[in-house]
């Protein structure tokens, strides 16, 4: 039998606990890392596959912060209400 499914959740599972910055600076090295084109094929598909995973992580961490603050948007009236957020260029 393959331990590998347990090993691939408790990575997920220690992936979980990183915080967003620090995912995102991981994620900056592992492009730039993959974009070099120096390393051997079984490297670039680790480094592949663990930034797909912090990618994932990345987008679910800000999905949650939008949906925080939405839910945090206050009316005029100081009432709570959950509003789009939208980002001003």
């Amino acid at each position: 039998m393959s331990s590998e499914p347990v090993e691939a959740e408790r990575a997920m599972a220690e992936t979980e606990a990183v915080p967003f910055e620090a995912a995102l600076k991981r994620l900056e090295e592992i492009v730039e890392r993959l974009g070099d084109g120096n390393l051997a094929l079984d490297d670039s598909l680790k480094l592949f596959q663990e930034g797909m995973e912090l990618c994932k992580l990345c987008t679910k961490k800000l999905d949650e912060a939008e949906y925080r603050v939405e839910k945090l948007m206050e009316t005029s009236g100081g009432e709570l209400t959950v509003e789009s957020f939208e980002v001003k260029e």
